[in-house]
This record gives structure tokens, C-alpha cells and sequence, in this order.
């Protein structure tokens, strides 16, 4: 069995994520976005905007400044010169997947048919009919919001209004149906999702593929495997959201043709699997703010194993029990997690609003400043906006403040 130390492990998780690649030396262009998605083979889409929305900014860690509009139209726009290439499912929660891996979820649509979770099972059973007449109305009219297949069927929506409670009848059952495969998603405006039928939004080859369950989750964990470097089973199960029944046997059969090698981690409980062919860089590269959804942090528990770096999601935590902030980016410098600062874009103030910074125990305070600094002024500048506020709250707040 292969031995490898935990820096090691660590350097080559961050260089199978991008971070050890080149950033473009001029204006990014859809190639380099879309080489940025292809090391992280998806990009989470989460509705929290108060600094940008989620799955925009695993592309800014990876590739620096590049305009937003660009990856809008890889995954809500077709054209001839231009074909969608990325499209909206439940990946390892809802996200942005290349086009040719959406065959590789039809097994999980067989599965959500009769809803992906107890509540759409309710609304389907009291509305028998409701699936059809959704369809019905979006063949014919085209590509349409929830709110306006309502108004076509002519009814009132049930419930309050809310980000995550209230949804009507019509949004449940269609978001059902996206979860079948039956309806995808072809553009959102103001982050509304738009739904038509799967067969005018995916390419022929996509909807014709017919890939077998066992298959598709060999297909899947060789593509974790790839964007992990070196990873745990866990941590191959988590990256779509697989079961361990599904996974055991495929990560079997990834060794036995060679794609994973076993490996023992120091330090790490668990044996691990390295991506054959994988390289592990000498030294450690990569230097980023990563949102809370960002690939190489999502799952917590690797977090901590990899990085030593303990993170938790704030934003459900009662303001005066959170311990970093509301909506916290970890600071990736030279390949480790060093800091840690909570963000807010605010528009009415033309800044990047920083409340609170926070430096990680061991790590150089004076150069962790200077480089956290150097990354928000990117980062301010990407998003339009002309200043950087640094707050009082953390450990590393004024040192960040006197290099602004």
C-alpha cells in the first residue's frame, strides 16, 4: 500500500481542485471558466447573495477576476457558436454539472419520480393531475417560472412566500418534475428558475444516453476521485451525495482496474484512495477566499482532517452565538487554510464589507494580512465595488485594516 504524509495528502487535494494551475495573464475566457469547472466537476448553487452567489465564486478562487456573464450564458444560454455546456440538477446538493454528466443521474430521477422528499409526495398525492397540466402549460407556452404557470392554470398560490417555506403547489410539483428528469431548468432571471422540458434544453446525445445504475456510480466516484486527488470513501460518497451500498463495491472495482490506489494517509483515520496518475506537487501552492460551498471545503469533516481547520456554517446560528460571522470565507494561502474572514458586499456603501477577520493559531499574522488584503481588493474589483471596510471583530481584523 502506497504511504503518503498528510502534507503531501494536502497538496495534492488542493492541486486536483485547480489551485496549483495558472492563473490567465489577461481577460478569462469561457475556456478557462469552463477548465475551472472541469477540475471541480460541479459547482454548487445555494440562494445566499451577501457577497456573490455561491456558484460564482469557485471560479474567481480558481481563475481570479472573469465576467459573470460568461458562466451565465455556459449554463442558462444556447446558441449554435456557443452550446450550453453546464446544466442545473442535484449533484452534491443543486448545481451546475457539465451537459454530458446529466445521463449520469438519470438512475437518481428514476428514483425521485414519486417525489425527492416526503412533502412533494403530500402535494402529488392531493393533485393527481397537477404534473400533466404543468407540462401541459410549458409545451406549450415555453420556458416558464413558477409564478407564471399559475397564473396560466389560473390558480392562487397556497401558503406564504418565503426562500425556504410557503412554496406553492405549482413550485413543489415542479420542482418534482426537475428532479424526475422531465423538466431542467433553461435560464433563471433575478435567480428564478425557469423550467422547460428536459428534451429542449438538453442536446440529443444527452437525452438519448441510457447508462445503468452500477455504471453511472463508477462513473461518478471516478469523477470525485479525480477532482478529490486523494480522498477517503467518505469522502468519494459525499461529493454526489452517494450511499454506502453504492459505493463499496464501485470503489472495489475503480482499484481493481487501477483508477484509485490504495493508500495510507499519516495522521488520517481512514485509509485512502489516490486518482492514479494524480501528481503530488513538491510544494504548496494555491492561494484564494473560498465561499462555504467551495469544493475543497464543502464537506466539513475533510476540512478538518485535511486542513486541521475546523469550519461551520453561521448563518442559521443566533447572532450573539456565532463564533466568525454570518457568511464566512476561509483563506487559502500557499496551499493551507490560514484565516478566515466573514464577508458582505454592500452596494448603498460601494464596499466590500469585512465585519470580521479572524488568523488561524501558528500562522504568520503580518503576511497573512497582506496577502487576505490583496485578495479582497480582487475580489471588491470583480464585484463593482470601489472600496474594502475592514470591521473590528477577530484576532487579524486590524492588522487586515492597516494593509487596506
Amino acid at each position: 500500500m502506497l504511504e503518503v504524509t498528510a502534507a503531501a495528502a494536502r497538496r495534492t487535494a488542493v492541486a486536483a481542485q485547480g489551485f496549483a494551475d495558472r492563473r490567465p495573464a489577461g481577460t478569462a475566457t469561457r475556456r478557462h471558466v469552463l477548465r475551472a469547472v472541469d477540475r471541480t466537476a460541479l459547482l454548487q448553487i445555494d440562494s445566499v447573495a451577501v457577497a456573490v452567489r455561491a456558484h460564482y465564486m469557485p471560479v474567481f478562487s480558481r481563475i481570479g477576476a472573469y465576467d459573470r456573464e460568461v458562466l451565465d450564458a455556459a449554463a442558462w444560454r444556447h446558441s449554435a457558436r456557443a452550446p450550453r455546456a453546464l446544466v442545473e440538477y442535484w449533484a452534491h446538493e443543486a448545481a451546475l454539472i457539465p451537459v454530458e454528466d446529466w445521463p449520469l443521474m438519470r438512475w437518481r430521477m428514476r428514483r425521485y419520480t414519486g417525489g425527492r422528499w416526503a412533502g412533494e409526495r403530500r402535494v402529488l398525492e392531493r393533485n393527481p393531475a397537477l404534473g400533466r397540466d404543468i407540462l401541459d402549460v410549458i409545451t406549450s407556452v415555453g420556458a416558464a417560472s413558477a409564478g407564471e404557470i399559475e397564473k396560466h392554470l389560473q390558480v392562487e398560490p397556497s401558503g406564504g412566500r418565503g426562500p425556504w417555506w410557503g412554496r406553492s403547489d405549482v413550485k413543489v410539483v415542479c420542482e418534482q418534475l426537475f428532479a424526475a428528469g422531465e423538466l431542467s431548468v433553461d435560464r433563471r432571471v433575478a435567480f428564478s428558475r425557469y423550467y422547460d422540458l428536459a428534451e429542449r434544453v438538453l442536446p440529443a446525445d444527452a437525452l438519448a444516453a441510457r447508462i445503468d445504475e452500477e455504471d453511472a456510480v463508477r462513473e461518478l466516484l471516478r469523477r470525485s476521485a479525480r477532482a478529490l486527488g486523494i480522498a477517503t470513501v467518505a469522502d468519494l460518497r459525499d461529493y454526489y451525495r452517494l450511499s454506502a451500498g453504492q459505493t463499496r463495491p464501485a470503489v472495489a472495482d475503480l482499484v481493481d482496474e487501477g483508477t484509485l490506489v490504495p493508500a495510507a494517509v499519516r495522521g488520517w483515520n481512514e485509509p485512502a484512495y489516490l486518482y492514479a496518475g494524480m501528481p503530488v506537487p513538491r510544494r504548496a501552492r494555491g492561494t484564494a477566499l473560498l465561499c462555504p460551498f467551495d469544493p475543497l471545503v464543502f464537506h466539513r469533516p475533510r476540512t478538518e482532517r485535511i486542513f486541521g481547520f475546523r469550519y461551520r456554517l453561521e448563518i442559521y446560528t443566533p447572532e450573539h452565538k456565532r463564533v466568525h460571522g454570518y457568511y464566512v470565507y476561509p483563506f487559502l494561502l500557499d496551499g493551507e487554510l490560514v484565516a478566515r474572514a466573514d464577508l458582505k458586499a454592500d452596494r448603498a456603501k460601494d464596499a466590500l464589507c469585512v465585519p470580521g477577520a479572524f488568523v488561524e493559531e501558528g500562522a504568520d499574522v503580518g503576511a497573512v494580512a497582506e496577502a487576505l488584503a490583496g485578495e479582497l481588493r480582487v475580489m471588491a474589483d470583480w464585484l463593482g465595488l470601489s472600496d474594502v471596510v475592514v470591521g473590528e471583530r477577530g484576532d487579524l481584523a486590524a492588522k487586515l485594516a492597516a494593509q487596506m
